[in-house]
């Protein structure tokens, strides 16, 4: 076991690298070429930020563990919310007041409810995925129109400041590199970590799904959480909420539509139980936040961590 824990260690520290580097060499060749930086961070960024969980749920499904896959999509959504937020919050606060994300999160609700409305029409098939698939180019056609107009506003000029992995001055030979470790060292780190994680689960008599909620979406979170923590501490963490929010969505309708297309994923009865309820509470705490321009203070990461730890708990009972 001591092996299988290594494995699974290693296979997360791969994940996590692989990921960045991927994102970099992404954001820097689609700039490269031309393309807006606020299509970049709605699309590009995206993709490479949620690739870990999207491999993880492709392997989960081929290694016959499907659980696994359904588990860290929404484990990942609710440790978004209440650790990603919760933990910089709890440091030195989000201030969160010039974050304008009212549609955004507005599509996060609709999608969640969209994605548990197909899940009482489950298992999860590939028609599901289409479906799925189907809500993300609405949003993606969406956030382009906004991107456009954005780009006419500031007169045709693209933000590139605001990403901060946009590096003019990368050579091209760096950035082929960024993008083959990482294609290479994602399926590695996936691989190594679901089939550790499996073997970790069945060893203490623990279900896949419940490891896909705790360990695996914990996991698959690490990146946001640096990047929100490095953020609050540095003092610019009104974004935090809007990536929040964004990578919740993409997890729910990207994520899960691809991996229907690989195989399909049974909704275990625990989910209707509890999880999906869960994720669902965690998404509408944030409407006040939204709505009401109200800033999270240490206290509200106080409470939102509190909430987290007694759910793992609750996991685990």
């Amino acid at each position: 076991m001591v092996i299988e824990f290594l494995l699974a260690g290693l296979g997360l520290v791969i994940l996590l690298l692989a990921g960045d580097v991927l994102v970099r060499g992404a954001v820097n060749l689609s700039l490269r070429l031309g393309i807006p930086a606020l299509i970049v961070s709605l699309t590009v960024v995206a993709f490479g930020t949620s690739a870990p969980e999207l491999l993880i749920s492709i392997q989960a499904i081929l290694d016959g563990v499907p659980g696994l896959a359904l588990g860290n999509v929404v484990g990942s959504n609710t440790a978004n919310i209440l650790l990603v937020l919760g933990v910089p919050a709890l440091i030195s606060g989000l201030d969160t007041r010039k974050c304008e994300t009212r549609r955004t999160y507005l599509m996060m609700i609709a999608g969640t409810f969209l994605f548990i409305g197909l899940a009482y029409a489950g298992p999860f098939l590939w028609w599901h995925g289409l479906v799925l698939l189907a809500a993300l180019g609405l949003v993606l056609g969406d956030a382009f129109r906004d991107a456009q107009a954005h780009r006419a506003a500031a007169n045709g000029v693209p933000p590139e400041e605001e990403l901060e992995e946009a590096d003019p001055s990368m050579p091209g030979w760096k950035i082929g590199l960024y993008l083959v470790l990482g294609l290479v060292g994602l399926p590695l780190g996936a691989s190594l970590l679901v089939d550790s994680s499996t073997a970790i689960a069945r060893a203490y008599g623990i279900s896949e799904t419940v490891i896909g909620l705790t360990l695996v979406a914990v996991g698959t979170s690490l990146p946001e959480l640096a990047t929100t923590v490095m953020a609050a501490i540095r003092k610019h963490a009104e974004v935090a909420l809007g990536n929040v929010i964004g990578s919740n969505m993409f997890n729910l309708l990207a994520i899960i539509g691809v991996a229907t297309l690989v195989g399909p994923i049974p909704v275990d009865p625990s989910f209707f139980a509890f999880d999906f309820w869960v994720m669902l509470a965690a998404s509408l705490v944030l409407a006040p936040f939204v709505f009401l321009k109200l800033g999270m203070g240490r206290v509200v990461g106080l409470v939102f961590v509190a909430l987290y730890v007694i759910y793992i708990a609750m996991l685990l009972a």
